[in-house]
């Protein structure tokens, strides 16, 4: 009997990891299709849009390394029953919101509850299960953000098109309601024995630089998005400027790149170099990935449920490429096949500009389709960056590599933006019609993207081009729920 007991609470344990993940993971893939519709319905502008589209991303990756130092203090069971509280109880009340502001306070309230899940769950993975289910938990949450990710924008488009996107929202709540119960049942509380010996994720950086950094992203974020709406002569875009160079300079005189853990990662040439080519995937994909949709519907009037069925291309590529990669590593080394799936993405991006002028679906799947399989060709840049630091350090720089993720995702949108808003405006100017000036600006920002994953390409090849060994079996490392297909 109590070892039935034991079990029920172990698959219990495994059941809350994976429907936590899952949520998170399936709440931020599914909004950017949805945009278009809450935009009619709400009223929204052009900038209401985008800080909808940022604001989870941005209130995730400002607050995961203060959520990783929660963690630790107050205990994962506490962690993760904050963030699985926070995370529902926003859905909900985005579901609800009459307002665009409303709506984005709720999401960035929900990216603030999935920071606490984040290494929460990976926490209780690592110490609250037995060394023979943590594969079997980690395989399950890798096949949970899979199918988030592959089925998140059909999700979308199916349910925003018959039932409305408040649906998105609620459908949370008795999934969250459920794993908050299996959570509160099944996993124990903080330990009497303490904490791991070993830096903590958020001991590494003090709380006083955490907090000016968020401030920094805060502030730096709401000039770029702003600004060219209102004018950057405006009082608040030029507050929140000084508050922006403010906080950095006090950042920079603070010298976090000198901390003895940060320069312990900074000096394996995987991590750094990981680091340097995820931004510069994130401010060139994540921002084609939401005009992308917005493209699909405003540009080739297709709906809801056609827009998200268009990016299967992506994820079919990116999952049958997937399996050969590590033998493809193997025979041709990870540095040539990284900066060759690097430099498929960015050929990707340019068919997508080329095929969009086409005025059909057809036209854009062979970029789709290039951009999956580069995708899967570039992962050993992330796995190998995430296994070259030291075990002890595993968790700070798994949440020091998806907050950088998330960063670059947002910066991503904003600056594909402002690309695709000015040659828009541009072309408007010159008398161009409506939809041939969201064609160029579309178009535009492409090429920019694709000229940022390009830059890429030499630091693929400097980061692992003297790691011959051959790719091992990744780590589980902390899930991540944005839109990348990299991970």
């Amino acid at each position: 009997m109590l070892h039935s007991f034991g079990r029920l609470r172990l698959w219990s344990v495994i059941a809350a990891v994976v429907g936590s993940t899952f949520l998170t993971a399936l709440d931020n893939t599914v909004v950017n299709v949805a945009l278009p519709d809450m935009r009619t319905r709400l009223g929204l502008t052009e900038t209401d849009v985008k800080w909808v589209a940022t604001a989870y991303p941005l209130a995730l990756a400002g607050c995961l390394l203060g959520a990783g130092q929660l963690t630790d203090s107050k205990g994962r069971r506490w962690a993760l029953l904050t963030g699985v509280a926070l995370f529902t109880t926003s859905s909900a009340c985005c579901a609800l919101s009459t307002t665009g502001m409303m709506l984005v306070c709720c999401r960035g309230l929900q990216g603030a509850g999935a920071a606490f899940v984040l290494p929460a769950s990976l926490a209780v993975m690592t110490h609250d299960l037995p060394p023979g289910l943590r594969t079997v938990t980690c395989s399950a949450v890798t096949s949970a953000l899979a199918c988030a990710l592959a089925f998140g924008p059909v999700i979308s488009g199916v349910v925003t098109q018959h039932l409305g996107w408040e649906w998105l929202f609620l459908i949370n709540t008795p999934l969250g309601v459920s794993t908050f119960v299996v959570v509160a049942a099944a996993v124990p509380g903080l330990s009497r024995r303490g904490n791991p010996s070993g830096p903590r994720m958020g001991a590494a950086i003090p709380n006083r630089q955490i907090t000016w950094a968020c401030v920094f992203l805060a502030a730096f974020v709401y000039c770029l998005i702003q600004g060219p709406a209102d004018g950057f002569t405006e009082p608040p875009v030029v507050l929140c400027g000084g508050v922006a160079a403010m906080s950095a300079t006090v950042l920079c005189r603070g010298k976090p790149c000198g901390h003895p853990v940060l320069g312990v990662l900074l000096r394996q040439r995987p991590y750094s170099g990981g680091l340097v080519t995820q931004l510069l995937w994130g401010l060139g994909v994540s921002g084609v990935y939401f005009y992308t949709c917005q493209f699909l519907q405003s540009g080739l009037r297709l709906s809801p449920a056609q827009a998200g069925l268009a990016f299967t291309p992506v994820f079919s590529a990116l999952f049958l490429t997937a399996p050969f990669v590590t033998a493809l590593a193997r025979r041709w080394g990870e540095a040539r096949v990284s900066a060759a799936g690097l430099l498929l993405v960015a050929v990707g991006l340019l068919l997508l500009a080329l095929g969009s002028g086409r005025g059909g679906l057809a036209g854009l799947v062979p970029g789709l389709a290039a951009v999956g399989v580069g995708s899967a060709l570039a992962l050993p840049l992330t796995t190998r960056a995430l296994a070259s630091s030291p075990g002890r350090l595993a968790g700070f720089a798994a949440g020091l590599f998806s907050a950088t993720r998330e960063v670059s995702g947002v910066f991503g949108i904003v600056l594909v933006g402002a690309v695709v808003t000015f040659v828009q405006r541009l072309c408007l100017s010159w008398h161009l019609s409506p939809g041939a000036a969201l064609l160029t600006g579309y178009q535009a920002g492409l090429c920019v993207a694709a000229a940022l994953v390009a830059a890429g390409v030499p630091v693929a090849v400097w980061a692992l081009r003297r790691h011959h060994e051959p790719v091992g079996e990744v780590a589980c490392q902390v899930p991540d729920p944005s839109p990348d297909p990299k991970r």
